[in-house]
């Protein structure tokens, strides 16, 4: 099957001499689910930027379904549609027509635009608004409008570029909805985002860039299989002693009267975590994963050997993201 997206040895070198990436070699499946993660100026948005033409490449070659972005550059954008950070949409424009004017473009006809338009803001939540002009729209709504133009010429790849940041969580947990079905329709996704949750939750397969180069590349469940530790918080009926977390077997801490946190490496047992509270008559009332599996990997993989200290009150994934 021909690859939505394939980078081979992708290079660029700005005139100031940084080079943001540095030979990066990426294959996502047509249908995929894919993250694409990576720190701030880790080149996340140089590749985009290349693929969507909107920045030279210093070398290499980008396919897009088979389409060559050099010898064939029409035929790989309509194959595209990219979603990006910013708001660049004109402020007094009308919803609908922002939408109708960017299926336009693609050569899409005004009378199967409009309709296209309205399906996909009917779906998105934003018909009542489609008369309105974008200034007047929330946040949550300017990013749903965004994900409804990138789509206007019903794109095969849609690439995702933090298209949730600062976007309240029902808002949210509805455009993932939205995001799904497209993907089970056929769609292939590449999502950029800082929610690791929410990557973890929704792709299948990721790459995880560093520096200019891809230092993980993987199925989901693969890269997670790699984590050899879990932090879980419980939440006790009863207190533990503090002579009981000092003799724990367990990396353990109390985080007040009726919670501790304890890391279970590769090998530990929660039943036999379980037992050694029973023995203690300590009775848990319930328990919860701490730390995001793949925000943890994302760290191992990312941060240097020895990091700087974060502020303080500052998560470290946060520091980092």
């Amino acid at each position: 099957m021909t690859a939505a997206l394939r980078l081979t040895n992708l290079q660029k070198t700005y005139r100031n001499g940084h080079r943001a990436l540095d030979g990066v070699d990426l294959e996502v499946a047509a249908g995929d689910f894919f993250a694409l993660l990576g720190p701030n100026g880790a080149g996340k948005s140089t590749l985009i930027g290349i693929v969507s033409s909107l920045v030279n490449k210093s070398a290499g070659r980008v396919e897009v379904f088979g389409h060559d972005l050099d010898r064939e550059p029409e035929a790989a954008k309509r194959c595209l549609g990219v979603v990006p950070q910013e708001f660049n949409c004109n402020n007094f424009e009308k919803v609908i027509d922002v939408v109708i004017t960017q299926a336009g473009y693609y050569g899409v006809p005004a009378a199967q635009a409009r309709a296209q338009a309205e399906v996909y803001l009917r779906q998105l939540g934003l018909w009542e608004k489609h008369q309105t002009q974008v200034r007047e729209l929330s946040g949550g709504m300017r990013r749903r409008l965004m994900i409804a133009r990138a789509l206007a010429h019903q794109p095969r790849l849609l690439i995702l570029d933090e298209p949730t940041a600062g976007v309240d969580i029902e808002i949210r947990r509805s455009m993932w909805r939205f995001v799904e079905e497209l993907n089970a329709q056929g769609v292939t996704i590449i999502l950029t985002t800082h929610y690791l949750e929410e990557a973890e939750a929704l792709c299948r397969n990721i790459a995880i860039i560093d520096r200019g180069a891809i230092v993980e590349h993987a199925p989901m469940r693969t890269l997670l299989a790699k984590l050899n530790r879990e932090t879980f918080v419980l939440y006790l009926q009863t207190p533990l002693a503090a002579e009981a977390l000092r003799e724990s077997p367990y990396p353990m801490r109390a985080l007040d009267a009726e919670a501790v946190e304890v890391e279970l490496r590769e090998g530990d047992d929660l039943n036999t975590l379980f037992r050694w509270l029973d023995a203690r008559q300590v009775r848990v009332r319930s328990l919860r994963n701490k730390a995001n599996r793949l925000e943890q990997l994302f760290l191992d993989l990312t941060q240097p050997a020895t990091a700087p200290p974060t502020a303080p009150g500052v998560p470290a994934a946060q520091a980092h993201a």
